[in-house]
């Protein structure tokens, strides 16, 4: 199979794009990706990238396209549009003018924003072949509630592009069951949507790690790690709250490991609240170093704001989690919070709750290594189960069989 993969985001960035192109890779498949220049989380340009240079590259042996694109910068709304309409504008130039190949299908990956279509609808109506389209974020659902655009005549247009973009699409991929009623909505048949949840990477699975390399950047205590973007989305704020009811308790430590908008905010924060002996920035570090900071922390935290949408969503560093064997942490409402219940494989408490949040790290600080390692055993058998990587491959695979033979 000849895949197009059209992405905005991609290496070196750490997006679970990353993982499928190596997948479909291993498995024989002839991949290549159309993507925009690497600037997330920070905003700015990654080191030997600007809007003009490396427009094309190699991610081992995967032709990789680059398309020109505003960086996202630190601020707001605006340069966050910007970054968002840039793609779409120059990936379908991109699109026109330097995708030579042929290709079998066209896999989108919509983490956000729903503007990485407009490429991909290009490239369909050019290369007439069908396109798969995976939804990891509800637009313009997020965008009203994260992005806090109240404009109703704003949020009408976009909702007539992700109509428009969901009808172009041959099938729909969604990475929470939840997804299904709001999608079906914008006038898609239940025929269309495919349950296609994130998967943990190999690196979390694998016994392979290095004990030493990051010891001295640990205290010693209870470790809770927060790893991933540190935006308005995961309610630092509530993160905060819960450390200021816990900071006389010495025991306790907060390891933030990433970056993102927020992370200078969380700082004077930290400072603010007389909160610098619990909270240890660690900085952001590349995705196959992510396993040797897990092994040194003893629960995980994942966090989503308090809202309608972010309780449809699954944050894909639950699988990671998970994968992993760390017991987790969850402030957050919805199918996220129940698969973790389910799996046996943590605490959770609603969103926004800080308070509750604070009370079960005291409940597990005080568990016994016994029982904590019993959590994180619960949570790799519901991933193996649940989240198995080749598994999910294979069923990319056998929707296009389907597709192609339905046709």
């Amino acid at each position: 199979m000849r895949i197009l993969v059209v992405t905005q985001y991609f290496w070196p960035e750490n997006f679970k794009i990353n993982d499928f192109v190596l997948g479909m890779t291993e498995k024989g498949h002839f991949v290549t990706v159309l993507t925009g220049k690497p600037n997330y989380p920070n905003g700015k340009f990654y080191k030997g990238y600007n809007f003009f240079n490396k427009r094309s590259e190699k991610f081992n042996g995967v032709d990789v396209i680059r398309s020109p694109l505003f960086a996202r910068g630190k601020s707001g709304g605006l340069n966050l549009m910007l970054n968002y309409f840039s793609f779409a504008f120059f990936g379908s130039l991109t699109a026109l003018f330097r995708v030579k190949e042929e290709f079998d299908v066209i896999f989108v990956y919509e983490p956000s924003p729903i503007t990485v279509g407009i490429p991909a609808i290009v490239l369909r109506k050019k290369l007439h072949i069908p396109m798969f389209f995976w939804v990891l974020d509800l637009w313009p659902d997020s965008v009203e509630i994260a992005g806090n655009v109240k404009n109703r005549q704003i949020l009408k247009l976009l909702n007539r592009m992700v109509i428009s973009i969901y009808n172009h699409s041959d099938k729909i991929f969604i990475s929470s069951k939840s997804f299904s009623e709001s999608i079906q909505k914008k006038n898609v048949g239940v025929e269309k949507i495919v349950y296609y949840p994130n998967w943990a990477e190999e690196i979390y699975l694998s016994e392979k790690r290095d004990l030493v390399k990051y010891r001295s950047m640990m205290p010693s205590g209870f470790k809770i790690m927060f790893a991933g973007n540190i935006g308005d989305s995961q309610d630092f704020e509530s993160i905060v709250q819960a450390a200021y009811l816990l900071q006389n308790n010495k025991n306790i430590h907060w390891l933030i490991l990433g970056d993102g908008r927020r992370k200078r905010w969380l700082e004077d924060e930290i400072m603010k609240m007389g909160l610098v002996a619990n909270f240890h920035i660690l900085g952001n570090f590349p995705a196959e170093e992510m396993p040797d900071f897990f092994c040194h922390c003893d629960a995980m935290l994942v966090t989503l704001k308090k809202s309608e949408i972010f309780s449809l969503t699954v944050p894909a560093k639950i699988q990671s989690y998970m994968a992993f064997g760390k017991p987790i942490l969850a402030m957050l409402n919805g199918e996220g919070a129940a698969i973790i219940e389910e799996a046996g494989a943590g605490i959770s408490c609603n969103a926004g709750n800080y308070k509750q949040l604070a009370d079960n790290i005291e409940y597990l600080s005080v568990l016994g290594k016994d029982q904590l390692a019993q959590m994180g055993v619960s949570a790799k058998k519901y991933c193996n189960e649940n989240f198995n990587r080749s598994s999910l491959l294979k069923k990319f695979e056998q929707e296009f069989i389907d597709l192609n033979s339905a046709g």
